[in-house]
């Protein structure tokens, strides 16, 4: 029988109200309204090949930018992915993927170790990605590991900002979603806990 892996979180603030609902065993259903297109293009490529479920809603201060949209989505995703988590018995823990998107190429290695730490390697070449502030995607990413106490080290080339950012929201997807398998029922750490 398939362990429940679900976790529901919110946070309201004076700058955004969002609510997150994820399935880490799901078909990778979703339904996305970050009020930022392509941020939700994003997270709908990354749910989609994760073959997690997300439902992510939210209502904020777009009107002045999308920093605090962007952050409190990855800070309410890294908890909703550790709530998810549980204790991580029996989960692979570690993994990587490569992912390439016609010009570009993305690197992403994830440790779920208990410890938030990001190393990114990439940059893009316009302050705009469709609707959305390029260095917000490393904003994201920072928030998500810092709440979800995971490990991320990833590096992406390539010439096209929209290739090179839906390749890194791939790769985060398909390593994320194999860390999290279940293959055995230990801990997966000689210190007995993660």
């Amino acid at each position: 029988m398939e362990k429940i892996r679900t976790a529901k979180v919110s946070r309201k603030t004076s700058e955004t109200d969002i609510k997150i609902l994820i399935d880490l065993n799901g078909n990778g259903i979703y339904n996305i309204n970050t009020g930022i297109n392509f941020f939700n293009h994003m997270l709908e490529s990354f749910s989609k090949h994760s073959l997690i479920d997300l439902d992510i809603e939210a209502v904020s201060d777009i009107d002045i930018d999308d920093h605090h949209t962007v952050e409190d989505i990855g800070i309410l995703l890294g908890e909703a992915f550790l709530e998810a988590i549980g204790k991580k018995v029996g989960i692979r823990r570690m993994s990587h993927a490569i992912v390439p998107m016609d010009d570009s190429l993305a690197t992403l290695a994830i440790d779920m170790s208990g410890r938030g730490y990001l190393r990114a390697d990439f940059s893009f070449n316009n302050d705009k990605i469709g609707d959305m502030t390029s260095d917000t995607i490393i904003h994201f990413f920072e928030s998500f590991t810092s709440s979800g106490k995971v490990n991320l080290n990833i590096s992406a080339e390539g010439s096209n900002d929209h290739h090179k950012a839906e390749a890194i929201f791939k790769a985060f997807a398909k390593a994320l979603k194999d860390a999290c398998e279940i293959e055995h029922d230990s801990i997966p750490s000689t210190k007995g806990i993660i």
